[in-house]
C-alpha cells in the first residue's frame, strides 16, 4: 500500500488534525531556533559593548597619561624603552668603573703618603699598581656603554695617577741609591711632581668625572 492509498483511507478531520499538528510542530521548531539566534546575538552584543567600553577606558587613560606630560616629551612606548635600556646599560658601566677609579686614587694616595715619610712602601706600590691595571683594564671593557665625556675624563685620570706613581716610584728608588744620593733640591722636585698630579691633576679630573656620572644618571630625579 503506498502513501497515497494510505492518506485516502484516513478521515477528513483526521487528516486536517494531522496537518495542524504538523504546521504547529514547525512552528515550534521555528521559534526555538529564532530564540537561539536571538539569545546568541544578544550575548554576542553584551561582549562587543563590554569590548568597547574596555578600549574606551584605555583610550582615557592614554588621554590623561598624554595631558600630564610636558609639551614635545609624548614619545613612544618602544622609545621610551629604548631609552631606558641605554640609561640602565649605561649606568652599569658607571656602577663597576667608578669603584676600580676610587680605589686607584685612594691606593695611590696611601702610596704616596708612605714615601714622603720614609716608610716601607714597597707593598703599596704594588696595589697602586695593580689597582692602576685594574681600573685600566676595566675602563677598556666598560668603553662602548659610557659617554664620551665619562671615558674621556676617566681615561685621563687613570693616565695622571700612573704619572704619580711612576714619579713616586722614581722619588722612592733615588732615596735607596747609595753611590748616587740624590741631592735634596731632586728629591723635593719629584715630591712636589707627585703633589701636582695626584692632589691637583687628578683630583680636578675626578671631581669633573664624579660631576659627570651624576650628571647622566641623576638627571630624572
Amino acid at each position: 500500500m503506498d502513501a497515497g492509498q494510505l492518506w485516502t483511507m484516513l478521515p477528513p478531520h483526521n487528516l486536517s488534525l494531522l496537518i495542524a499538528a504538523g504546521a504547529s510542530l514547525l512552528a515550534l521548531v521555528a521559534i526555538l531556533i529564532l530564540f537561539n539566534n536571538r539569545r546568541r546575538s544578544q550575548h554576542q552584543i553584551s561582549a562587543l559593548k563590554e569590548r568597547i567600553d574596555c578600549l574606551w577606558r584605555e583610550v582615557d587613560e592614554m588621554r590623561v597619561m598624554d595631558f600630564n606630560q610636558p609639551l614635545g616629551a609624548k614619545a613612544s612606548d618602544q622609545g621610551f624603552a629604548l631609552d631606558q635600556e641605554r640609561y640602565r646599560t649605561e649606568k652599569t658601566a658607571y656602577d663597576t668603573i667608578w669603584p676600580k677609579i676610587w680605589q686607584l686614587h685612594d691606593r695611590l694616595g696611601v702610596f704616596l703618603r708612605a714615601v714622603e715619610a720614609g716608610e716601607a712602601a714597597n707593598e703599596l706600590r704594588l696595589e697602586a699598581r695593580q689597582a692602576a691595571i685594574e681600573a685600566r683594564s676595566n675602563l677598556n671593557q666598560n668603553r662602548p656603554f659610557c659617554s664620551e665625556t665619562v671615558e674621556n675624563l676617566a681615561s685621563r685620570l687613570i693616565d695622571t695617577e700612573i704619572k704619580a706613581h711612576l714619579a713616586a716610584c722614581q722619588h722612592l728608588d733615588q732615596k735607596k741609591e747609595v753611590a748616587n744620593a740624590p741631592s735634596a733640591h731632586d728629591l723635593r722636585v719629584l715630591q712636589d711632581k707627585c703633589h701636582t698630579l695626584h692632589d691637583g691633576e687628578a683630583r680636578e679630573l675626578l671631581n669633573q668625572l664624579a660631576s659627570t656620572i651624576r650628571h647622566r644618571t641623576l638627571r630624572n630625579i
